[in-house]
């Protein structure tokens, strides 16, 4: 076959492939390949048809058959694709290592190269891998954003916002920047730059959808409030994320109260017992049981009251005191049933909701060093996902009071008859920290933002005391240190 023949088979070839017609390319690509089994040019091409149909397998094969007879840094890029695509960490950085030998002055060699480093936890190499890509091409938004999540992964705040804010002049619409610029800003306790940004969480535009989806959809009937005065209206808050989140930002409903006519409020099902037990000046409702007869002015998701209420660094974590308090029928009933001893009462849970985050969840061996603790008798809190964990506390001395917990008005009873709450950073903490009761949080060496960067105090609840796991520390050893600290007689 001449070159000539050869080039019009491909630029056919080629012209299939581009339109999407990928049997039809492949059959040409197969008959140039018979004539010229060494085309470096077609074999390249035919692996990236593979790669597109999603046969990586056959893709690797055909572009390291191309890599064989020609030492392309555009083949090498595509092979360290397919490897990414994978998740091949140590095949990528392998094959990228050896092609930057070559020509280390590819952007996407030195991108893919942070991707693979990240995979395999070396995030100082993958910092130094996207610096240089970001070097090759300063204005590629996606390295910039992923060197900026590897920073506030690492708790590195200043180069998290350094680099957010530089996507953000590439793309000044991109949401999610400007979600995880908040998270930096907050992690910092620089709320008043953060709050305009935490307005574009996906949770609150997942929970102001799912109001005007309810019947009757009366959300789109009415504005959702910016913060203007309010002061004769009535205002329709309503829960987003998870019960700890809901439980934090409940401390607002006071100050609006002083703003508005009237509030409804509805949290998740588990929590309208226990706020109408706290707010009854305020219409809380139950799911799906209300939805019918209310009306309203206006509406805002609960996560979004601080920065409506113009609260700033000074006044954001107020009040840190006791806020919420528990039944007290139902705290009686507990004392006398559960809690009538003289021992120090520690309740206890390991695990939330992994959904979002799995690293927050605690092993619960590393509960087994407080049994050796005298005069100490332990309560179980650990309701649903997590609670087939305590057959292997069996034969300790604990009582599984979970399974009284019918909703957060029998926890927060429970709750208040301890002398102590030791859990992962769960809802139960906010349980805690809202009673005003002594609690440690266990957190894991990546924790979430609402900690903050200095956890020598929680900010959010004077009663709450933080304890992070150290970088090559495990759970057992945390305890330990906690042991140690704050319950050795």
């Amino acid at each position: 076959m001449d070159k000539n023949s050869t080039k019009e088979l491909t630029n056919k070839a080629f012209s299939l492939h581009s339109t999407g017609d990928y049997e039809n390319a492949e059959k040409i690509y197969f008959e140039i390949l018979k004539k010229e089994p060494t085309n470096d040019e077609v074999l390249n091409l035919l692996g990236l048809l593979k790669y597109q149909t999603n046969n990586l397998i056959e893709a690797e094969k055909f572009i390291k058959q191309s890599i064989k007879h020609k030492k392309s840094i555009y083949y090498y890029e595509n092979l360290a694709v397919i490897y990414v695509k994978q998740e091949f960490w140590e095949k990528a950085i392998e094959i990228i290592k050896e092609a930057i030998l070559i020509d280390d002055g590819s952007f996407i060699l030195w991108f893919n190269l942070g991707l693979a480093y990240k995979g395999i936890f070396q995030f100082e190499k993958a910092e130094k891998a996207y610096l240089k890509a970001i070097k090759l091409n300063p204005n590629s938004e996606k390295a910039n954003f992923n060197l900026a999540a590897l920073y506030l992964l690492l708790n590195n705040t200043q180069g998290a916002i350094k680099y957010y804010n530089k996507v953000l002049k590439i793309n000044p619409d991109d949401r999610e920047s400007k979600y995880f610029l908040s998270l930096a800003y907050f992690r910092e306790k620089n709320y008043e730059k953060g709050f305009k940004y935490f307005e574009e969480r996906l949770c609150r535009e997942t929970a102001i959808k799912t109001q005007e989806v309810t019947y009757p959809k009366l959300t789109l009937k009415s504005k959702l409030w910016q913060g203007e005065p309010i002061v004769n209206k009535t205002i329709y808050i309503y829960y987003e994320a998870g019960f700890g989140d809901v439980i934090m930002f409940s401390r607002y409903l006071k100050e609006l109260q002083t703003k508005c006519k009237k509030i409804i409020f509805k949290p998740q099902q588990e929590l309208a017992e226990w706020f109408k037990e706290n707010f009854p000046n305020i219409e809380v409702m139950e799911i799906f049981k209300d939805e019918k007869e209310i009306s309203f002015d206006i509406h805002a998701p609960i996560l979004s009251l601080p920065y409506l209420l113009g609260r700033n660094n000074q006044n954001i974590f107020s009040p840190t005191y006791k806020y919420l308090e528990a039944n007290k029928l139902k705290a009686e009933f507990y004392k006398q049933k559960y809690f009538n001893n003289s021992k120090m009462k520690i309740g206890i849970k390991w695990q939330g909701n992994t959904f979002y985050e799995t690293g927050r969840v605690i092993d619960i061996e590393a509960f087994n060093d407080l049994f050796s603790l005298s005069n100490v008798q332990l309560y179980s809190c650990q309701t649903y996902e997590g609670s087939e964990e305590l057959k292997k506390l069996e034969g300790k001395n604990i009582i599984d009071i979970s399974k009284t917990f019918n909703n957060f008005s029998d926890t927060a009873a429970a709750v208040e008859n301890m002398d102590l709450v030791i859990c992962n950073d769960t809802s139960l903490a906010h349980v805690a920290g809202a009673l005003g009761k002594p609690c440690i949080i266990l957190l894991p060496y990546q924790y979430n933002w609402r900690w903050h960067l200095d956890i020598n105090k929680c900010d959010w609840y004077d009663s709450v005391k933080l304890y992070k796991k150290d970088r090559n520390e495990n759970w057992k050893e945390l305890m330990n240190r906690v042991i140690n600290t704050e319950l050795k007689q």
